[in-house]
């Protein structure tokens, strides 16, 4: 008897095709309906492009960046202090590309009509491959407003906050060709009463907005260490105020700014969220003394816009995996999307996920529109409005679609785990869902 005729038991058959190299774009017709009504159609060919790196090069390095999680550095081999934190080359080429199109830049670089719509449109293509990048992605377009508060630093930091080169060189803003931000609020007393906070902020020198202060304390979160300076929040005399910390001081040195260690968290693994001290870091003091809460509203508001944007983007990228396995995988002798139960759960899906992405874009055409005082109004609301439910309703929209792929959804070799990891991200990071109802 010749055994070898049993080396083979089965043919595959019953299976998907792949969605590699997709582009995420062409198959997303609300995308491309919504960014278009709402003035990002003259953006159509960037938004497009953008589709096919998100589908095919992106989405492979997501699965890398995720697999290979940022590394804590606190000395050199010879027993100097470093404080890095290192990547995978895969989270830089995420980085990179999003950066050269523009994503943390476009509507303040090239201000126009829809502009907030295509970068928006651009940010939840990129946040389907891989959405821990989106951290330090965000801040560093959410930085813009707070720093316009301050022009003298503004002048010093957003030409390199604007340029679209992605410089992760851990060296001075000098130096420097393009530059990223970040945001260490939060303290262990506190969380999410920053009133609480304890860091306490000293004048070198006269003191007030635009001046240089030594910080003194911790932060319990700061997100994306590795990022060239911070927005942060500190006591003075007058109360909590708002400051800038870069990584270097102007002489070249490393500031005072010290990594305990990195997060363990849920999920955003490629991204690195860390606890932090300050032992007399150089900052400067960005807009009105104590009036630190009013002036870092101005980044924490396109943060929760993009919490909306990031959302969005993960229930897309859920909904396409879950129609995709249900438009080709048989059972009972139909296939599973002409099943009339399944059906039902494809359709709520569906809508719920066009739903979320049109008032993200809808927000984003208010941003576009801020001169207008009914447009202004509709941002201020629906910030927190759609940052409350969009995030809150993510998880268990993911979990859906999880649900329709059966045990296909619920390992790594897919990327519904991650989607499901991640969603949590978004409804508690800048303000949790009593927060939001609470704004």
């Amino acid at each position: 008897m010749n055994l070898h005729q049993f080396a083979e038991t089965h043919d595959v058959t019953n299976q998907p095709p792949s969605l590699d190299g997709t582009n995420l774009y062409r198959i997303d017709l609300p995308l491309q309906e919504w960014s278009r009504r709402f003035g990002a159609g003259w953006a159509e060919t960037r938004i497009d492009t953008y589709g096919a790196l998100a589908g095919g090069p992106l989405m492979a390095a997501g699965f890398l960046a995720n697999e290979n999680k940022p590394v804590f550095s606190s000395h050199d081999r010879y027993g100097h202090r470093i404080d890095l934190v290192e990547f995978h080359p895969a989270y830089h080429e995420l980085m990179r590309t999003a950066v050269e199109n523009g994503l943390p830049s476009l509507p303040w670089a090239h201000p126009q009509p829809g502009a907030h719509v295509a970068r928006a449109a651009m940010t939840y293509l990129h946040s389907q491959a891989e959405a821990g990048t989106g951290c330090p992605l965000t801040m560093t377009f959410a930085s813009v407003p707070a720093l316009q508060l301050q022009p003298d630093l503004a002048d010093i930091w957003l030409p390199k906050i604007l340029a679209t080169t992605y410089d992760p060189r851990n060296v001075g803003i000098a130096h420097k060709a393009g530059a990223t931000i970040g945001m260490a609020m939060t303290e262990k007393q506190g969380g999410t009463d920053v009133r609480a906070n304890t860091t306490r902020a000293y004048p070198v020198g006269a003191g007030g907005p635009g001046q240089a202060y030594e910080l003194v304390g911790h932060k319990w979160f700061c997100s994306a260490p590795m990022c060239d300076a911070f927005l942060t929040l500190a006591q003075t005399d007058k109360g909590l105020t708002c400051f800038l910390l870069p990584r270097h001081r102007p002489d070249d040195t490393r500031n005072a700014f010290y990594i305990q260690r990195l997060k363990n968290k849920l999920g955003n693994c490629s991204n690195a969220s860390s606890e932090v001290e300050f032992r007399g870091a150089l900052a400067w003091m960005i807009g009105e003394e104590g009036r630190g809460v009013p002036t870092i509203i101005e980044m924490v508001a396109m943060t929760r816009f993009d919490c909306m944007v990031g959302s969005s983007a993960l229930m897309r990228q859920a909904l396409t995996q879950a129609s995709h396995h249900c438009a080709h995988r048989l059972v009972g002798g139909r296939v599973l999307s002409e099943q009339p139960l399944m059906q039902n759960v494809l359709a709520d899906l569906a809508l719920e996920s066009e739903a979320s992405l049109a008032l993200s874009l809808r927000m984003g055409r208010a941003l576009d529109q801020l001169d207008h005082e009914q447009e202004a109004k509709f941002a201020r609301l629906v910030t927190a409005v759609g940052k409350y439910w969009i995030c809150k309703r993510a998880p268990a929209m993911i979990n859906e679609a999880a649900e329709c792929m059966g045990g296909a959804g619920y390992v790594e070799d897919s990327i519904l785990p991650r989607l499901y990891r991640e969603a949590p991200v978004n409804s508690t990071w800048e303000g949790s869902g009593n927060v939001q109802c609470l704004d």
